[in-house]
């Protein structure tokens, strides 16, 4: 498959990776043609990765990711060209980090929407799916590094989006099906971005990246 990164930071480099090194076509997007983040990237990624500016990107892929800094990320889609991304599922790993006070970050949008929400209603005719922003990329493309159960989230207006990012998941990285938790349309973004702010206490208290949610339920009430 031919599929388009957003952004050369580390969660772009590590899902970058991965894809390139499980035999898709990976290209990484960025403001400039000539990005060395981007350049260093493709001479370790290997034959499989390419570099272009985001409308370079868009239009090479079958579908796109977007691991840009949530405070930039609708001006970075903006740029890759709503035409370019019309029709194809995004995926959607970014946060809304405000880092303007200093760590940890307060979140530019939350409570009655969320980044997921904006970008679908910037690129109506794009399959917006929100995943694997609860977590460190390191665990995003290995869940095994954390061991034994916890989960990934997914939501989308679109179900059949929802259904192939999920198995896509498992495809690309190894995540089980029953470990995806489908949580319905685009406005279940609020929660997972929300919960970024845990997240971040949890890394300071046991001083790793390296964990992960594990939703654990119990017996239904009665009615």
């Amino acid at each position: 498959m031919k599929i388009g990164i957003f952004g050369t930071g580390m969660v772009g480099v590590a899902l970058g990776t991965k894809l390139a090194s499980r035999g898709h076509k990976v290209m990484m997007g960025s403001r400039t043609v000539d990005n060395a983040k981007a350049a260093d990237w493709v001479r370790a990624a290997g034959t499989n990765a390419s570099a272009g500016t985001f409308t370079d990107a868009a239009a090479h892929g079958e579908t796109v990711v977007n691991c840009t800094a949530g405070s930039a990320s609708l001006e970075a889609l903006r740029l890759a060209g709503e035409k370019n991304l019309e029709g194809k599922i995004l995926i959607d790993v970014a946060n809304p980090l405000d880092f303007s006070r200093g760590f940890p970050p307060s979140l530019t949008v939350c409570n009655t929407d969320s980044l997921g929400e904006q970008i679908q209603a910037a690129f109506p005719r794009t399959k917006v799916v929100k995943t694997l922003n609860t977590m460190n990329c390191v665990v995003m493309v290995d869940p095994s590094i954390v061991p034994g159960e916890h989960d990934a989230f997914v939501c989308g207006d679109d179900p059949e989006a929802r259904a192939q990012v999920t198995a896509w998941l498992g495809e690309w990285f190894g995540w089980r099906p029953e470990r995806v938790i489908d949580l319905g349309d685009i406005t279940s973004a609020r929660g997972t971005e929300m919960m970024l702010p845990v997240w971040l206490r949890l890394w300071g208290t046991f001083k790793t990246p390296n964990l992960n949610f594990h939703i654990a339920l119990g017996a239904k009430p009665a009615p």
